[in-house]
């Protein structure tokens, strides 16, 4: 599948930065043209307009001897040829002076206080004309007109716009720059940041220096530091456990290797026997470290999230403790279940969770009470699971207890207790037959519970033994199935039978 191009932060802040900068250039150009324009414009025309009046002036002061004196005057005055300027004087019967030619009048009339300026052509050009009337005592009055063709003003104008824009272009030019350098002094942090997450590495996830990141990015950063925190603590934890795994697993297949040398080399048909039974304890020791460890693993945080389903939590722990009862009955153990605050266990108890991993908590209670109840206490070895609706800080909790009537755990060693390989030997059967096991059990239950937002903790029971409590939230909203009908096996404070 093709992917979209990848936009350049560099790129788009110059485009939107310079793109505009230049268009306000252009604009300011356009507008320094369009004055330039109208200054020209007045300024010829106040020009033409002096002029005429200069020569009207000279008549007046002429007279009668005005046709003689005024053509040499107006001659002198309009030979420059840089200028262009052509004139008439007439009174309208004769010519007194000038191009005949130029009209008396046109188009765009304005008034400039005792001249007219109009547009008009002249020989094909098109130029702009002021016109000043002079009475005379007798006869008709003078006419004085001074031209100048259209062009020359778009000439004046753009000297004018040359004067305004080289400074306005030479500072576009300096803006340009500025703005390069800027955009690429403050996309610097994002390239050193880019340099010191390449630096990392699997064994070296250090946080990001924030001293010079600005303010802006300092979000990304933090959460960043953040990632690299939590990969950090994650790989130590993967070593931790890979090295954890790797020196327990070591015990019990150098048990089965020993053990089975002697069963290869025993002469006696006893002596190699016993072996095998001990080969085979071995292995079953090696078994159930390798599938405590998979649970185990199976209950870091991951995709099991994404497995979780509403689920009855009274029916998983019944249907848990049913599969346990074949096992406490070999061992004479009195393994029994209660619903505390529904005895007939008719409304579901609804959470949120994954069901594999939930039954691996209770299985793995129900495991640890079974290894440490000492079967031949007076009153009976007893295991009680009960489950209840709780309230816990406000929040609707679904509460699993399992209770048994053992040693319990020494104070000393219960701050220890959910660490992962530490095993609580000594403080079960005295006589050595308790299997301590590798120590993953309680650590277990610590994770999976973590996983789902809730909490396993440990009290010592009223006769003395072991009591340990799992809370796990109430899910919101779930919708409750129909009560079922009650089962037989479901009467409250139900015990397995003892064998006598």
């Amino acid at each position: 599948m093709p992917y979209p191009a990848a936009n350049s932060l560099r790129r788009q802040l110059l485009r939107r930065l310079a793109a505009p900068l230049s268009l306000l250039a252009l604009m300011s150009g356009l507008i320094a043209y369009w004055l330039a324009w109208q200054y020209t414009q007045h300024v010829v025309d106040r020009s033409l307009a002096d002029l005429a009046t200069a020569i009207s002036k000279q008549i007046q002061i002429a007279g009668p001897d005005a046709p003689i004196t005024v053509p040499p005057l107006a001659q002198a005055m309009f030979s420059d040829p840089v200028e262009q300027l052509v004139y008439r004087i007439s009174n309208g019967e004769t010519e007194i002076a000038g191009d005949p030619k130029l009209p008396l009048q046109g188009t765009n009339v304005r008034r400039m206080h005792y001249a007219y300026v109009f547009e008009t052509q002249h020989e094909g050009t098109a130029v702009r004309v002021a016109q000043v009337r002079v009475d005379q005592p007798t006869g008709n009055p003078v006419v004085i007109e001074v031209g100048q063709p259209v062009h020359h003003r778009f000439r004046i104008a753009a000297e004018f716009l040359v004067a305004i824009m080289m400074p306005l272009l030479l500072l576009l030019l300096a803006g340009w720059v500025i703005v390069w350098r800027v955009v690429n002094q403050q996309l610097n942090p994002l390239t050193d940041l880019a340099d010191s997450l390449n630096r990392q590495t699997h064994t070296s996830l250090e946080p990001v220096d924030e001293t010079f990141v600005p303010v802006e990015i300092r979000p990304l950063t933090g959460a960043l530091n953040g990632l690299l925190d939590r990969l950090k603590a994650a790989l130590d934890a993967q070593r931790k456990f890979i090295a954890d795994a790797a020196h327990q697993l070591r015990t019990p297949l150098t048990a089965i290797k020993l053990h089975a040398e002697q069963a290869a080399i025993g002469r006696d048909p006893q002596q190699t026997l016993a072996a095998v039974k001990e080969l085979r304890a071995a292995a079953d020791r090696a078994v159930r470290l390798s599938n405590q460890l998979l649970s185990l693993a199976r209950a870091e945080p991951g995709e099991q999230a994404a497995r979780f389903v509403n689920l009855d939590v009274a029916s998983l722990a019944f249907d848990t403790g049913a599969e346990w009862v074949p096992r406490a009955l070999a061992v004479h153990v009195d393994l029994g279940f209660q619903r505390l605050d529904d005895p007939s266990n008719d409304h579901p108890l609804i959470a949120r969770g994954n069901p594999v991993l939930l039954r691996e908590v209770i299985a793995n209670l129900l495991d640890n009470a079974l290894k440490y109840v000492p079967p031949s206490r007076m009153n009976g070895a007893r295991i009680t699971m009960t489950v209840a609706q709780t309230v816990v800080d406000g929040v609707p909790t679904a509460e699993v207890t399992v209770e048994d009537n053992g040693p319990g755990v020494p104070q000393k060693q219960q701050p220890d207790l959910f660490k992962r390989f530490f095993r609580g030997d000594g403080q079960g059967m005295s006589d050595g037959t308790v299997d301590g096991g590798a120590g993953l059990g309680l650590a277990i239950v610590h994770d999976i519970m973590a996983l789902h937002r809730g909490s396993v903790h440990y009290e010592d029971a009223a006769e003395g033994g072991a009591r340990f409590i799992v809370r796990l939230p109430v899910a919101t909203g779930a919708v409750l199935r129909a009560p079922e009908p009650p089962r037989e096996t479901k009467k409250p404070a139900h015990h397995a039978p003892v064998d006598p």
